[in-house]
């Protein structure tokens, strides 16, 4: 998929445990797992604005577009 979710590097850079990012936006880690690991086909624009939030970021720094070529290097 050419969307890549760059989650875990912020939650890195931040020093944020998922725990914490998940209590705080109000969704399992169960589930802030599988959208760290890019197997989620959506996220809704409320939970990608209440990460953004409390990881004081863009939208830019956890999506990132790569093209196949990238993809296959």
């Amino acid at each position: 998929m050419p969307i890549v979710v760059q989650l875990d590097i912020m939650l890195a850079r931040r020093k944020v445990k998922s725990k914490d990012l998940a209590e705080h936006v109000g969704i399992t880690e169960a589930n802030l797992s599988l959208l760290k690991q890019g197997k989620v086909r959506g996220v809704r624009f409320e939970t990608l604005a209440k990460i953004c939030q409390y990881l004081d970021c863009q939208p830019g720094d956890l999506l990132v577009y790569q093209t196949d070529e990238a993809l296959l290097s």
